[in-house]
């Protein structure tokens, strides 16, 4: 125990960017857990979208859509996001899955919807990008 004292006083910086590291771990954890909503993987999403009514929302731009998407998502521009929406509104009351093209964007989305008031959001991690590496198929129509 002495040793460990002397060490972490000759040592301060280190000390202190282990100190801050680990609390930086614990508030990405705490916030990660009390978002409200959660991310699947490509295998999980698909188990929930055949399991369950998903509502799949795609919020990557018109021209990223057209180029492929989930089977059976509505394509919806995040601004729409921003202000009262009636057509979001009637998201809140079944499961949802956000997808984007990477899945960095659809946490915005999954957020305003937990705002809103919906209680089944998903994100798809790794969005369509991913999708098409694990080569679940995309469709154009």
């Amino acid at each position: 125990m002495e040793q460990l004292i002397e060490f972490a006083g000759n040592q301060i910086m280190l000390v202190t960017a282990f100190v801050a590291i680990v609390l930086l771990l614990v508030w990405t954890e705490i916030s990660r857990r009390t978002r409200g909503y959660s991310e699947l993987t490509t295998a999980q999403a698909v188990q929930k979208i055949n399991r369950d009514e998903v509502q799949i929302v795609d919020i990557s731009n018109s021209a990223d859509f057209s180029k492929g998407h989930l089977a059976g998502s509505k394509n919806v521009a995040l601004s729409r996001f921003s202000k009262p929406d009636p057509e979001l509104e009637k998201l809140k009351d079944g499961p949802v899955l956000v997808v984007c093209k990477n899945g960095q964007t659809a946490h915005q989305a999954a957020a305003r919807l937990v705002k809103l008031g919906a209680s089944d959001v998903t994100v798809l991690k790794g969005g369509v990008t991913q999708w098409k590496a694990d080569q679940y198929p995309l469709t154009n129509k």
